[in-house]
């Protein structure tokens, strides 16, 4: 009877201690000899295909682009308010100067007051012996009293208005500021945005470089010619203002020079930069942003413009150039590139805005 028992005993021994070298083989990992499948490693990164890395590197240029111009208006309105500060801190120095001056006879009048003992005119009529004396004296003092008014209607006044440009000084101040932060910050995605742009580039072989300007060429042809097929330019002569032709003419003589953003002449520009310049050069004031000209300046229909109107485009109205005439545009375009003349269709428009309409 005891042997059955002890048996049992061992068998169970034997499978919990089978259980055990198991589990210890499994934490110490295979043994010698064992087959075993390898694990799966990740291969080599997909390298994206040369049309990929065009339209990476176009939309990069895009949101430079955008950036540029929020840090276009943000330093226009930091220039404008630079000056504000300066003109309200001009006023403030002259109002304190008169206030300063007031002060002072307000000081000497009342020092005056002291002297004569502050004595009601009553008081003095009794007590005096001349009352003839006293009825021309009351009347210069009445004159007085008035002229006093007045003067202390002016001190009023004076401290209102200085009140008022130290004021005018913070706000403007704290604009200021905000502007300065804005244009930081577009500042740094633009450049964030054309480092990787170029990062993007400098991977590819010299061969692979060239291959990608060619398939850009070949994108610009295939929207300008869609863009023709439209029956855009039907009705479209290439007849111009004498002031669009101006503006134009000068343009012209800027071809070759580098785009650089934030630029606005006289070696390098961006695209606002360069319209805005070629307008100035026809005589006409237009504001310096892309989207500024198309918020403010005069719009005319595609198939009305005239060579020197500017083509507004993107649905941000990122981008801005000077029609050209016969489908064509002039304009800086990016990061990179000359300003040049290219079809006007190679980008979607916006809408077309006349500055001397």
């Amino acid at each position: 009877m005891g042997r059955p028992q002890i048996s049992s005993t061992l068998s169970s021994s034997r499978r919990a201690a089978l259980v055990v070298a198991c589990a210890m083989g499994m934490l110490a990992g295979p043994a010698l000899g064992t087959a075993q499948a390898e694990p799966e490693r990740p291969g080599p990164a997909k390298k994206p295909g040369l049309e990929q890395v065009r339209k990476d590197i176009e939309r990069l240029h895009d949101k430079a682009g955008s950036a540029t111009d929020a840090y276009n208006a943000a330093e226009d309105k930091v220039k404008k308010q630079q000056k504000a500060v300066v003109r309200i801190a001009k006023k403030i120095d002259s109002t304190q100067g008169r206030l300063d001056k007031l002060s002072d006879t307000a000081g000497a009048m009342a020092r005056a007051q002291y002297r004569t003992g502050g004595m009601p005119d009553e008081a003095r009529l009794m007590l005096g012996k001349d009352p003839d004396a006293f009825l021309r004296e009351a009347s210069l003092v009445r004159k007085g009293q008035q002229a006093t008014r007045g003067f202390m209607g002016s001190l009023s006044r004076t401290r209102t208005a200085l009140d008022g440009y130290a004021k005018d000084a913070t706000d403007q101040y704290e604009k200021l500021e905000k502007n300065r932060a804005k244009k930081a910050a577009a500042k740094k995605k633009i450049t964030a945005q054309l480092k990787k742009a170029k990062r993007m580039e400098s991977r590819l072989k010299k061969e692979e470089r060239e291959r990608l300007r060619e398939l850009e060429e070949q994108a610009a042809q295939k929207r300008q010619a869609k863009w023709l097929k439209t029956g855009a330019l039907k009705g479209v002569n290439g007849k111009g203002s004498g002031a669009g032709k101006r503006a134009l003419d000068w343009a012209t003589k800027q071809i070759g020079k580098d785009y650089v953003w934030g630029a606005q002449g006289p070696n390098t520009f961006d695209c606002s930069g360069l319209t805005m310049r070629a307008w100035e050069a026809a005589g006409v004031r237009i504001p310096r942003t892309s989207q500024e000209q198309w918020k403010q300046l005069p719009r005319v229909p595609v198939s009305k413009m005239q060579p020197g109107d500017l083509i507004i485009y993107k649905k941000d109205a990122s981008h801005v150039g000077l029609y050209a005439g016969d489908g064509a545009l002039l304009h800086a375009p990016r990061t990179g590139r000359q300003i040049t003349v290219e079809g006007a269709g190679t980008m979607p428009i916006l809408g077309v805005v006349r500055p001397d309409k």
